[in-house]
């Protein structure tokens, strides 16, 4: 069993699934969307984020180093990102926490553990446990299908978000143990897909058809991008997909936004959403009225 690596687990989460929840977010995905807002989960080993704006001038994680991965060029903080130990010695010795190393290994019974903390909240909530990521379904499937037995033994309720880029006999391992899939679809157009996620859409949509034929409760979460998917026909195309196709619990339209473009500086990666827009409220509304009048009458704006 190979120990996967959790950027974070959030309490009081109201987005991730019905009711009060606990989300587990696993660090790895296969997919490379531009506008991707958690991009610290995008690669499944963990790595140094850096926040320049927060950096005292102290210099400390230069005098640390051990390796001489940090250097000091025209009074700049200069990080060797590639041979980084990610020892986190740095960390210790940063005045005002502009260092942070994210990602670590978390075991089964750690994250059990920590989930546990919050039982109280699922149960007058009706609410529960949502793995996510990054990708869940692209991590460990013996770690994974171990904690949710586990989970499930306990009484939770399990939601996974998945974007649906894994194999698909990942998905018949969980299934005995899913009460909610939250599945992304933002594209029905092969080829923009692959542009704008680095895959096409065929592996995606064939895990929905499949979890869809054995009954799994499906909630499908669109994330609404001014210029790439907000137009009539690329919606009109997912309405009449999910129609033919799909047994659809909940539709959620996801309004995009551009709050986490900063921590792609403080990965040393670059931004390609500069020129996407935020849909406005009367256009999210119209869209919203699109699903329903074609008959999905639970269709919401948000988590």
């Amino acid at each position: 069993m190979k120990i996967p690596n959790v950027v974070s687990i959030q309490k009081y989460s109201i987005h991730d699934g019905d009711g009060i929840r606990t989300t587990v977010f696993f660090k790895g995905c296969l997919l490379n969307c531009w506008w991707c807002h958690n991009p610290e989960s995008q690669n499944f080993k963990p790595e140094l984020m850096y926040n320049k704006e927060k950096c005292a001038g102290c210099f400390n994680c230069a005098k640390v180093c051990e390796h001489n991965h940090v250097d000091i060029e025209n009074n700049m903080v200069i990080n060797d990102r590639v041979n980084c130990k990610l020892c986190g010695k740095c960390l210790d010795y940063c005045v005002n926490n502009a260092r942070e190393i994210v990602g670590k290994q978390c075991s089964v019974m750690d994250i059990i553990k920590e989930v546990e903390k919050d039982s109280m909240f699922y149960e007058s909530s009706y609410g529960g446990i949502t793995l996510s990521g990054g990708e869940v379904m692209a991590q460990d499937m013996e770690f994974i299908v171990s904690l949710l037995k586990k989970l499930k033994r306990k009484g939770y309720n399990i939601a996974i978000d998945t974007c649906g880029q894994a194999f698909q006999k990942n998905y018949e391992k969980v299934l005995p143990y899913v009460d909610t899939f939250l599945y992304d679809i933002k594209l029905m157009d092969n080829e923009k897909h692959k542009k704008y996620m680095g895959k096409g859409n065929e592996l995606i949509l064939k895990n929905l058809e499949y979890i869809s034929s054995q009954g799994a409760n499906i909630y499908i979460r669109i994330p609404v991008i001014g210029g790439v998917n907000d137009s009539d026909k690329e919606i009109e195309d997912i309405i009449n997909y999910l129609k033919e196709n799909i047994s659809v619990s909940q539709i959620n339209l996801l309004p995009y936004h551009d709050i986490a473009a900063s921590k792609y500086e403080r990965l040393n990666m670059k931004y390609k959403g500069k020129e996407f827009t935020v849909p406005s409220k009367e256009r999210m509304e119209k869209l919203k009225n699109m699903f329903i009048q074609k008959g999905f009458s639970n269709t919401k704006i948000g988590g």
